[in-house]
């Protein structure tokens, strides 16, 4: 979500009858306040981000108060459903492992079982990357949903829906109510919202990220 009401609002529009997954990092953004309120009015289901963690911005912090950042902070690391011709899809922002561990669709294999080593779900559903994709490995099939508020890759909401099988979906909306924001980095921010960083761009940041130790989100 990354503070990003208007993205919601879009992609909401367009997801019908459907138990709602927020996959983590839901206030860091240019509207967090409203963002978390918005979130909150639904009939939801919500997973913890590093994000939500730790904002590490004085501005969010203050926008979001004390009330909503708890509710944040207190959310879950992960959680499990049974989805209708998917089997068990364990949602988690970053990994299995942490909520800053990057899944790409570059991973070896390598790196990939041993993420998935202790992982008994049928599908692994993650964030963090803000890229989509969909990669089945051995008897697992993991899943990168997108990021609705901040996508790398193209402009719009990017979302999944899953069951019976998997689709990436992505919304096109306009981002205009954003720019009220105060927020010191609006303008930065808005800037990759408006035009994201292609996906190769954003992978090879990551990929040496990832090398060097430090896995981290490529803006926060």
């Amino acid at each position: 979500m990354h503070g990003n009401p208007a993205a919601l609002d879009a992609a909401l529009a367009e997801v019908g009858d459907a138990t709602l997954v927020f996959g983590g990092d839901l206030a860091w953004g240019p509207m967090p306040a409203e963002a978390v309120d918005r979130i909150r009015a639904l009939d939801a289901l919500a997973i913890r981000g590093n994000a939500d963690r730790d904002p590490g911005d004085e501005w969010v912090i203050e926008q979001l108060g004390p009330e909503r950042l708890q509710w944040l902070q207190t959310l879950p690391e992960r959680l499990e459903l049974e989805v209708e011709g998917l089997g068990r899809a364990l949602f988690v922002h970053g990994s299995p492992r942490s909520d800053e561990e990057m899944l790409l669709r570059t991973a070896s294999d390598e790196r990939l079982a041993a993420i998935l080593e202790d992982v008994e779900a049928d599908v692994v559903v993650c964030g963090h990357t803000h890229m989509q994709f969909d990669r089945r490995f051995r008897d697992k099939r993991v899943v990168n949903a997108g990021s609705i508020g901040l996508p790398y890759g193209r402009a719009g909401a990017h979302w999944v829906e899953l069951g019976p099988d998997v689709r990436h979906r992505r919304t096109e909306y306009d981002p205009s109510p954003l720019h009220s924001s105060e927020w010191p980095r609006a303008s930065e921010i808005l800037a990759v919202v408006e035009s994201p960083p292609g996906e190769e761009e954003a992978i090879a940041e990551f990929e040496a990220l990832i090398a060097a130790g430090r896995d981290a989100t490529l803006i926060q």
